[in-house]
């Protein structure tokens, strides 16, 4: 919110000793936290006002003119195209070596010869000084001034802007009066009375206005101004806007945007003309269209509320304008409309058109119901002053809502909540000045009353903080934290803790962690089985409308992004939750990664990462939050996002998934305009059960094993559909005191081994801890793991 020091004025009588330094103070203590200051004479100090003490036609140019002006710096030969350029001519010099802002660029340091001719400076249009739209000729300044006077001064240039943020709770903040009441109530001066009279007006409005939602609409106020004569707003309106960033169009359509930035009350002007009967407000009907002030045409649908005449829409109903019922500089009868909007449904449209505009941002906030009235007797006030015409009576359909509900105060809530030690007349004294209306109750209570333009004050607590901002917050008591009593609980829970092991785990394995949105495209989570994934009411995008049933949607697109970049390999992963449904058990924690098989040209090769990667990136984060991974059976997946043949799942039996892991199908990857083969893995944290407590006996960090591993190979015959892992499985339990590891080196198919049978190849490591193994105990374990895989999965020793 942009506003400047003279316009802040008009509304306070700021006291002698708040200087600017002091006012910023003030607004940040009271909660306006200021953003930037910009004071517009600084970038003008280098120009003064000069006089042109002869012009005289350029030996050897038509348009141009050889000027003596006479400058702060003496009398100086400028070399001028300007066509208003004349003897006694009254300007702004601007000297060697100076940076014309709205040019954008420096003048030379050394004088510069224009057609042959020694140009010692430059005198400036209002444009290149970015103080006006006129280009057409340099400055002529009206009025007694000085050469030598600052151009600042001279233009009206020195009035500085001040921006803040506005926090979502205080819309009343999003004008002037606003700003001005609460830092009157802070103690920076004194409040100037605001009240608008009301401007008589002769007969009833003969366009009538019909509501066909009023939860959309509450109320809709309509004046119609008779024989108006528009066109260019007063210097000093054209200038308080210009300001702040808005370009001024005319006097009737200036006026509401300065209304809109002076009382936050946007207010919107018809050309009377050009209005076909009646009007209504209601809901667009799909497939209609507006051409809106931007210039823009938007389709609409059922969503979007419009105010719409016989002829059709006519206006976004508290958005913008429609460009057929504008107001121009021909316009002589004008309709100015104030009106209450629901404001989620002013939010949801902005969202749903990409259109925000200033009127848009105020009634997604909410806008004081008392402005209604107010909003248009002023305007009128401010349009007959400036244009002429003949107001009507006002029109006001549906109901103005009433004020909000009185707070019951306990003035010891103060003390409970703050600390601070303040008197029942000083509580009183800082709400009246905010307008809170304010009543002695019982013995130690208050009764308030909350002005129409505070809806966030709802609570005793919201009175409590209005009265520790005012007092100033550097006012509040220094008090410590009481100290716990008995044992700290941890601060990190369970959960977290998972987390934050699976983070280092999937780090450690060379992944790059990815923080991603956990929401969605509705078509984009059903192809990951999220069909019914839960919709969001208020989504901030259209492209963002549900909640994520899986981590992988973001990481797939991420992945993308970086090949596109650049970078064709990406391994990126992710902790966080997905969402299977409303329920708060419905909320999962995974951890979740993605691969591009992109390795770099190498002379020497390049592996690719393949399926088994992302298994082991499964498996690691399975092992550092303490799953049972040696128990882990593989099993293939049937879920439709994953390549069949090319993925599987980590397993406690088929009840107990723990993970997924393998190549994308490449359907899904199509969907997504992602480049394939992608790999990929997603891990259910809170699906891993709890790792068993380990006995607290001290034991070394690191056993010393001092005989030598014994390693054996083996070559099974089994069913060609049996998986590798059963046979692991079945080898590594044989006798789990001599088996240290199993890992496969071969598999063969062949017409040697059979039809419908292939032979697996095995290596066991045996590690013995007490003795050396000889040949009785090698058979003996031997024997073993040949019973435990014929048992398992039905093979036997290849011969």
């Amino acid at each position: 919110m942009k506003f400047t020091l003279s316009w802040l004025r008009e509304h306070i009588d700021l006291n002698p000793d708040v200087d600017l330094p002091r006012l910023i103070d003030g607004m940040t203590m009271a909660g306006l936290e200021v953003e930037e200051v910009e004071n517009p004479a600084e970038k003008l100090g280098a120009f003064t006002v000069a006089k042109v003490i002869k012009a005289e036609a350029h030996p050897d140019a038509d348009k141009l003119k050889v000027c003596s002006v006479e400058t702060v710096d003496g009398v100086k030969q400028i070399v001028c195209g300007a066509p208003n350029a004349r003897t006694g001519l009254v300007g702004i010099y601007a000297p060697l070596g100076t940076h014309i802002p709205g040019l954008d660029f420096a003048l030379d340091t050394k004088p510069r010869k224009i057609r042959g001719v020694e140009s010692h400076g430059m005198l400036c249009s209002a444009k290149e000084l970015e103080a006006g739209e006129d280009h057409d000729g340099i400055v002529d300044l009206e009025g007694d001034w000085k050469v030598g006077d600052p151009a600042a001064k001279a233009l009206g240039a020195d009035d500085v802007v001040i921006d803040f943020e506005v926090t979502p709770n205080r819309p009343d903040w999003l004008g002037v009066v606003g700003i001005a009441r609460d830092l009157a109530a802070a103690g920076l001066g004194v409040f100037k009375d605001s009240a608008v009279a009301p401007v008589k007006g002769e007969g009833p409005c003969p366009v009538k206005v019909s509501i066909e939602d009023e939860a959309f609409c509450p109320a809709f106020g309509l004046r119609l101004i008779r024989g108006v004569k528009n066109g260019p707003s007063p210097e000093w309106l054209q200038r308080r806007l210009r300001a702040v960033g808005l370009r001024p169009i005319n006097v009737l359509v200036d006026v509401t945007n300065f209304l809109t930035y002076d009382r936050a009350r946007p207010l919107h002007v018809f050309d009377a003309g050009k209005v076909t009967g009646d009007l209504t407000v209601r809901w667009a009907k799909k497939g209609e269209t507006i051409l809106a002030l931007d210039g823009k045409t938007y389709e609409l649908d059922d969503s979007v509320g419009v105010i719409a005449d016989a002829n059709g829409v006519e206006s976004l109903a508290g958005v913008m304008g429609g460009e057929e019922s504008g107001c121009t500089d021909a316009t002589t009868d004008v309709l100015v409309e104030a009106a209450l909007w629901d404001p989620l449904t002013i939010a949801r449209t902005g969202r749903k058109l990409g259109l925000v505009s200033d009127a848009q941002y105020r009634f997604s906030r909410g806008v004081d119901p008392a402005s209604v009235e107010e909003g248009l007797e002023l305007a009128t006030r401010l349009i007959v002053d400036m244009c002429g015409g003949t107001p009507s009576e006002s029109l006001v359909a549906g109901t103005i809502p009433g004020a909000p509900a009185d707070i019951d105060f306990d003035l010891a809530e103060v003390k409970r909540l703050t600390g601070l030690e303040t008197s029942a007349a000083r509580v009183s004294e800082i709400l009246t000045a905010l307008g809170f209306g304010v009543k002695k109750g019982k013995s130690g209570r208050l009764t308030v009353a909350v002005p129409t333009w505070r809806p966030d004050a709802t609570l005793p607590a919201d009175l409590v903080e209005e009265v520790a901002r005012i007092e100033d917050y550097d006012a509040l008591p220094e008090a410590g934290l009481a100290k716990p009593v008995g044992r700290r609980p941890t601060a990190v829970n369970p959960a977290r803790r998972r987390a934050t092991l699976a983070r280092r785990a999937l780090a450690t394995r060379g992944l790059q962690e990815a923080i991603t949105w956990s929401f969605v495209r509705a078509d984009q989570a059903a192809l990951f089985g999220g069909e019914n994934a839960p919709r969001l009411a208020n989504p901030i995008s259209s492209e963002l409308d549900v909640m994520r049933p899986t981590a992988l949607v973001h990481l797939l697109l991420a992945a993308q992004k970086n090949a596109d970049k650049g970078w064709p390999d990406a391994a990126l992963f992710e902790v966080g939750p997905i969402y299977l449904g409303v329920e708060p058990d419905d909320q999962k924690m995974v951890a979740a990664g993605v691969r591009r098989s992109r390795p770099q040209r190498h002379w020497a090769g390049a592996r690719t990462a393949d399926v088994f990667d992302v298994k082991a990136d499964a498996l690691a984060a399975l092992d550092a939050v303490g799953a049972p991974t040696a128990n882990l059976q593989v099993a293939p997946t049937d879920n439709g996002w994953w390549h069949p043949g090319r993925s599987g799942r980590l397993q406690l039996g088929p009840k107990l998934v723990l993970a997924e892991f393998g190549d994308i199908h490449p359907r899904v990857l199509k969907a997504f305009d992602v480049d394939g083969p992608i790999l990929a893995f997603e891990v259910r944290l809170d699906a891993a059960p709890e790792p068993r407590a380990k006995a607290t006996k001290s034991k070394p960090a690191f056993e010393a094993l001092e005989l030598m591993p014994v390693r054996r190979d083996f070559a099974f015959v089994v069913d060609a559909d049996t998986a590798a892992g059963d046979l692991v499985k079945a080898a590594a339990g044989a006798d789990k005191q001599l088996v240290a590891d199993v890992a496969v080196f071969d598999v063969f198919e062949g017409a040697s081994i059979g039809a419908g049978r292939k032979s697996i190849a095995i290596e066991v490591t045996l590690q013995p801890r007490t003795e050396t193994l000889d040949d009785k105990a090698l058979d003996a374990v031997s024997s073993k793991i040949v019973a435990a895989v014929a048992k398992a999965t039905g093979g036997s020793l290849r011969a």
